[in-house]
C-alpha cells in the first residue's frame, strides 16, 4: 500500500504538467474550434530554446532558464499560429490540422539537427531536497514543479474571467460572429490565444525537463499523445477537466508503471482512454452547448 501511495503522489505531482499541455490542447480548441498538434512539440521545443540561452551565456540559474523557456513558448506559439492558421481560411479544418502536423515534424527536426538526437541534460531545483511525509517521500524538485505549474494555471484563469483580454477570448469562444460584430478583432484574440497557451506550453516543458532531469526530441509524440488523451478526458473546451484529467493520468500512469513496468505504461493509458470514450464520451466536465 504505501509503494502505491508513493506512485500516486509522485504522478499527481508531474501529472500537474500533463494538464498544463492539456490545457493548451483545450483552450485553443475552445476558442478556435481547431487542434494545434504541434503544442507539446513547441513546448518541448521552448524548453530546449532555455538550455540555449544556458550554453551561450556560459552558465545560469536554473530559474533564468526556465523564464527564458517561458517567453519562448509564447514566441513559438504565435510562430505556429501565423503559419499553420492566420493565413488558411478557418472553414478549411484539413490543411490547418496538417499544417500543425508538419510544424511538429519541423520542431522536432530542428531539435534533433541542433543536439544531434542525443538528449541533453536539463538544470533542477531542490532535486536534492526530500520531504518525509508520514512514510512518503515527496521529492522536492517535483514540490517545485507542482508549485510552479499551480501558479502558472491561477494565473491563466485570473486572465480569462478578470480582465478584458479574457472576457474577448470567452466571447469569440461562444459566438465569434457576434464578438466581431461588437468590435472585438477576432483575429487579435486568435493570436493572442497562441501567445498564451505557448506561454504555459513553454513553462510545461521546462517543469518536464527540470523533473525528468533530461530532455530528448523522442518526447515530442508521447507527450502530444498524453496531452490529447487529457484533453479528451477532460472534456473538449473545459479548462478544469483538462486541470482534473492531468493530474488522473499523471496519477494512474505512475501505477500502471509499478505494478506492469515503463513498456506497458502507455498501453494502460490508452487504455484509461477507450473506458472513458465508452463510459462518458463528453469527459469529465463536457461544456453544454455552444462552444467553450
Amino acid at each position: 500500500m504505501l509503494d502505491f501511495l508513493q506512485a500516486v503522489s509522485d504522478g499527481v505531482l508531474f501529472g500537474v504538467t500533463y494538464a498544463l499541455i492539456g490545457i493548451g490542447f483545450t483552450l485553443v480548441f475552445g476558442v478556435m474550434h481547431k487542434l494545434n498538434l504541434a503544442y507539446a512539440a513547441g513546448s518541448i521545443g521552448a524548453a530546449y530554446a532555455g538550455l540555449l540561452i544556458l550554453k551561450v551565456a556560459g552558465g545560469a540559474p536554473p530559474a533564468v532558464v526556465f523564464l527564458c523557456a517561458f517567453f519562448a513558448g509564447g514566441i513559438i506559439g504565435y510562430l505556429v499560429y501565423l503559419t499553420c492558421f492566420h493565413f488558411i481560411p478557418l472553414a478549411n479544418q484539413l490543411a490547418a490540422l496538417m499544417a500543425t502536423v508538419g510544424m511538429l515534424l519541423l520542431i522536432d527536426e530542428i531539435i534533433v539537427h541542433g543536439t544531434q538526437g542525443m538528449p541533453q541534460n536539463y538544470p533542477g531545483m531542490y532535486d536534492d531536497v526530500m520531504l518525509r511525509v508520514g512514510g512518503l517521500t515527496l521529492r522536492g524538485d517535483l514540490l517545485l514543479v507542482f508549485g510552479v505549474s499551480v501558479l502558472g494555471m491561477i494565473a491563466l484563469l485570473l486572465l480569462l474571467y478578470r480582465s478584458r483580454l479574457g472576457l474577448a477570448t470567452r466571447a469569440v469562444a461562444q459566438q465569434p460572429v457576434a464578438a466581431q460584430l461588437c468590435g472585438i478583432r477576432v483575429a487579435r484574440v486568435n493570436a493572442m490565444t497562441f501567445v498564451i497557451t505557448g506561454l504555459l506550453g513553454g513553462l510545461a516543458g521546462a517543469m518536464i525537463g527540470a523533473s525528468v532531469g533530461t530532455l530528448s526530441p523522442l518526447i515530442s509524440t508521447p507527450l502530444t499523445t498524453k496531452g490529447l488523451i487529457v484533453t479528451v478526458i477532460g472534456g473538449l473546451g473545459s479548462i478544469p477537466g483538462a486541470i482534473l484529467a492531468g493530474l488522473l493520468v499523471g496519477g494512474l500512469e505512475n501505477v500502471f508503471q509499478l505494478y506492469r513496468g515503463v513498456t506497458e505504461r502507455d498501453l494502460y493509458v490508452m487504455l484509461l482512454l477507450f473506458v472513458f470514450l465508452v463510459v462518458r464520451p463528453g469527459g469529465l466536465f463536457a461544456p453544454s452547448g455552444g462552444r467553450r
